[in-house]
């Protein structure tokens, strides 16, 4: 037994495996910013942000995932969270094509972790209370789970890398799915939902479908508009 863990036992390791589960499939939109942060760096410094921001990530997820029942009641703390979402979809989109602007912040590699550490935080509000479930109150469990899942997110996170370098339609999409994401959460806020009622989930999905062109639209926009300037220089 090691850390208050039997390692023997079967029931640890149907609860660890439902761990690194669970955070592998919920992490997939993670891992899309996190590709989509790194992609503009240099080969040398992106797999360092990969790494270090993918384990900042998992640190900050152990946190949030003890208080997660209290974090996920607070009001407009998913309106906030969908603000940031849509901030950081269309400054990422933004960015494929000025990649050469060397004020350019995502450029950085702290810029890059910061902007991966942000975009988690927001996105995993709903689900660490999935492997918080699974971990059924087992602290030592749950971090050595979630441990365990650094090098699985690292590797999707690497390999998403270099797939957008060869289908750059990816990162559309990619950015699709923050705005996508982001208004899903805004309709579901305890805020809103003490207002209006609960939500149906088509209304839910078509707030979702919105986000998602919003993000691509104004992404777009922003884009051609540096191309513009880039060119008038």
């Amino acid at each position: 037994m090691i850390f208050g863990l039997d390692l023997t036992s079967p029931l640890f390791w149907s609860a660890f495996g439902a761990i690194v589960l669970a955070n592998i499939v919920l992490s997939g939109d993670n891992a899309v910013v996190i590709a989509m942060a790194a992609r503009t760096l240099k080969p040398e410094q992106r797999g360092k942000a990969i790494f270090w921001g993918s384990a900042a990530a998992i640190v900050m997820r152990i946190i949030l995932t003890i208080v997660a029942i209290q974090l996920l009641t607070l009001p407009y703390l998913k309106v906030v969270g969908a603000i940031l979402l849509v901030y950081i979809g269309v400054d990422l989109l933004s960015a494929e094509d000025d990649e050469d602007s060397e004020g350019k912040e995502i450029n950085g590699m702290a810029a890059a972790i910061r902007t991966i550490l942000i975009a988690d935080l927001v996105m995993s509000l709903d689900n660490i209370l999935a492997v918080a479930a699974a971990a059924k109150g087992n602290l030592p469990l749950l971090v050595l789970g979630l441990l365990v899942s650094i090098p699985l997110i690292v590797f999707g996170a690497t390999l998403l890398t270099k797939v957008m370098e060869r289908f750059p339609i990816i990162i559309t999409i990619g950015a699709a799915l923050l705005g996508f994401l982001a208004g899903e959460m805004l309709l579901t806020d305890p805020a809103v939902t003490a207002r209006f009622g609960t939500i149906a989930e088509q209304t839910v999905t078509f707030a979702g479908i919105l986000g998602a062109v919003l993000v691509v639209a104004l992404g777009t926009y922003l884009t051609k508009r540096q191309q513009k300037k880039a060119s008038a220089n």
